[in-house]
């Protein structure tokens, strides 16, 4: 299932900061980070949504993403995820628009259900319509972006011949990647979007699972195969194994252990246990050690799973930003000129 050698790199910025962080200076951190890439040639940069976070402060993702492409220079700029069922489709098809007119048609639209119940009690949502709204608010989107006198008759979005003024540069829209943990939400993406965006969070495993999954739903479906396959991967590179382990293993710990507490591990098939050690956690899911430790799992998700597009998150809440950046360092010096060779 090899790709080639059109492979892609992107790095995930861990836009979450201990509670008190001092968010101008952190903020300024991360726009080192997105010149850091840019100036060494990666292709794109990312950043996620939650509300209500617990234990973090979050900066929204509009503001930031609007922020982080004035340093972006070439590369893609993605959302991964917005929360897709928490918004006004109309609101989410003019504000992403624009942010499509901002970073010059570079925009790819990542988007997912989420899983936390408080965000939906937020807005006042029953988190059973989650699957009946973000579909629908999908489907909206893509006619406001890409056709004239759009109607809806949605009961929180109504609309009568109505036309975006404001429309994505790229044509007919921004690339749609929808995140997917369960097999149904895999068979959805694979349905509604243009790529599977695949989690951090499940095993190797499950991905080559779902990853024919995903392929046998477009075929039934008579769409084309997928144009790419994108995956989010927590990884951390450091010259010997014990160096990455001591550098990366308590943040990953802890940002594990509030995945557990928010029930991310839920959503995923099978029986997940997000409070085991590290090692067990580590097994098949995170990628952490020297740069051959590195190539060893990622030309596997490469050629065996057909990744073309790897999205590094090699910072977490809390971490140091020269730590991260030597791990980018070291990936980028060893690990990415292989990853990206035929």
């Amino acid at each position: 299932m090899a790709s080639g050698g059109n492979i892609k790199i992107g790095l995930f910025l861990t836009n979450q900061h201990p509670i008190g962080t001092d968010l101008v200076a952190a903020t300024n951190d991360q726009l080192r980070m997105v010149a850091d890439v840019r100036d060494r040639g990666w292709d794109s940069i990312w950043a996620g949504q939650h509300y209500l976070p617990d234990g973090m402060a979050m900066p929204q993702c509009v503001p930031f993403v609007s922020r982080i492409t004035a340093e972006s220079g070439s590369m893609e700029v993605g959302i991964g995820i917005l929360l897709l069922a928490l918004h006004n489709p109309l609101d989410v098809a003019e504000t992403w628009a624009s942010i499509d007119v901002l970073c010059g048609g570079r925009l790819t639209f990542g988007v997912g259900l989420g899983y936390r119940e408080v965000e939906y009690r937020g807005f006042g949502l029953d988190p059973k319509s989650k699957v009946r709204r973000f579909e629908a608010n999908l489907d909206l989107i893509k006619r406001l972006w890409t056709q004239e006198n759009v109607d809806s008759d949605l009961p929180w979005c109504r609309l009568d011949s109505a036309t975006l003024n404001i429309k994505p540069v790229q044509k007919p829209r921004p690339p749609i990647w929808i995140a997917a943990n369960a097999h149904p939400a895999v068979e959805r993406a694979a349905r509604m979007g243009d790529a599977w965006l695949i989690n951090p969070h499940a095993t190797t495993e499950t991905i080559s699972e779902q990853a024919e999954l995903y392929r046998a739903t477009r075929a039934k479906e008579g769409l084309a195969p997928a144009t790419t396959m994108p995956a989010l991967r927590e990884i951390y590179c450091a010259p010997t194994r014990a160096l990455a382990m001591e550098r990366a293993a308590p943040y990953l710990l802890k940002k594990y252990r509030h995945y557990a507490d928010w029930g991310q591990h839920k959503a995923l098939p099978g029986d997940e246990d997000f409070r085991a050690g590290f090692d067990e956690l580590a097994e098949s899911r995170f990628i952490v050690g020297t740069p051959d430790d590195c190539l060893e799992r990622l030309l596997g998700w490469r050629d065996e799973i057909g990744v073309d597009h790897f999205i590094f998150r090699t910072d977490w809440v809390g971490m140091p930003v020269e730590t991260a950046m030597q791990s980018i360092d070291l990936l980028d010096r060893e690990v990415v000129p292989v990853l990206r060779a035929a």
